[in-house]
């Protein structure tokens, strides 16, 4: 991990500096209570509490915060990748979530591909270079039973 991923890791884990950086890009996350419960150069997990705040009239969390939050749980990650390397753009090109089960309970979201992620912009040697990750988040509850999985495509270029 170079400095630059490490100084992003320790900025995004730090509550105040979380809470205000969401504020300015994602306010929605601020409002449903997202939070990073762990990021690292293989992975990420995001958490989304069950309140009023994300609950929809079925008593279950709103489909729409669940997808914020796995979204997060790949950004994060990719944010972190990218982060002290030579500028990049990336932007999500498909999205796709399944739900199997109720989200009636605090619900992390986990993606573990930091390291595909990293070794693709490892391979980028000149302006122009890009590529497609689809990566996969799964939505687990405090059981530990799967309730969702969602799948995105990442789409990096190298300025």
């Amino acid at each position: 991990m170079n400095k630059g991923s490490e100084d992003y890791r320790k900025n995004i884990l730090h509550p105040l500096k979380f809470k205000l950086g969401m504020l300015t890009r994602l306010p929605s996350v601020v409002f449903w209570g997202v939070r990073i419960k762990s990021l690292s150069e293989s992975g990420c997990e995001v958490t989304i509490p069950f309140t009023w705040r994300t609950q929809n009239p079925f008593q279950s969390i709103y489909f729409a915060a669940m997808a914020g939050a796995a979204e997060l749980s790949t950004g994060a990650l990719c944010q972190m990748q990218l982060a002290g390397r030579s500028p990049h753009s990336m932007l999500v090109v498909d999205f796709k979530m399944e739900y199997y089960k109720k989200a009636n309970t605090m619900i992390t979201f986990t993606c573990e591909q930091g390291l595909a992620l990293a070794q693709i912009l490892d391979n980028f040697t000149s302006s122009g270079d890009s590529a497609t990750l689809n990566m996969e988040s799964t939505g687990k509850n405090e059981s530990g039973v799967i309730v969702a999985r969602a799948y995105i495509t990442w789409s990096f270029k190298r300025k």
